[in-house]
């Protein structure tokens, strides 16, 4: 997926885009991201977040995943080890339809989303019901210290 070579690995980055219209409250974003890497016990060396549109999401979903529908997001992780190089992308689309579906604020919904994406990046799944529980209590415990 990355388009750009690859950086000295000296220089820690967090690149955060917006390809859509909408407004996303980057610093808090931002400030996501970094507690929970820093919580865990991790540091960044290059992630980018990228704010996109289901018609983004659903391309990288079915490219990558061999999945054709949009989703809220999808996580790649370049590394190993404790320094974090990777990126994610995020459906501002999906977050709002599941925030009105679980009756939540956008702004909360996209916090959850983009903290749920950091725990990919270290590792978390959610692939079983075990490993949901898991990270859905990560999810709520990182939320409650942001708000």
């Amino acid at each position: 997926m990355r388009s750009l070579p690859h950086h000295n690995s000296s220089i820690m980055t967090l690149q955060l885009y917006n390809t859509t219209k909408q407004e996303i409250p980057e610093q808090a974003l931002r400030k996501a991201v970094m507690l929970v890497l820093e919580k865990e016990g991790f540091a960044v060396e290059s992630i980018s977040g990228v704010y996109c549109g289901n018609r983004m999401i659903r391309r990288i979903n079915r490219e990558f995943l061999q999945h054709d529908y949009p989703t809220d997001t999808i996580t790649f992780r370049y590394n190993t080890g404790r320094e974090v190089d990777g990126e994610f992308y995020i459906s501002l689309d999906v977050v709002r339809e599941n925030a009105a579906r679980f009756a939540v604020d956008f702004q909360q919904e996209l916090l959850r989303v983009t903290l749920h994406s950091a725990l990919h990046l270290i590792g978390y799944d959610d692939r079983t019901p075990l490993e949901r529980t898991k990270m859905q209590e990560k999810e709520a415990f990182y939320l409650g210290s942001l708000t």
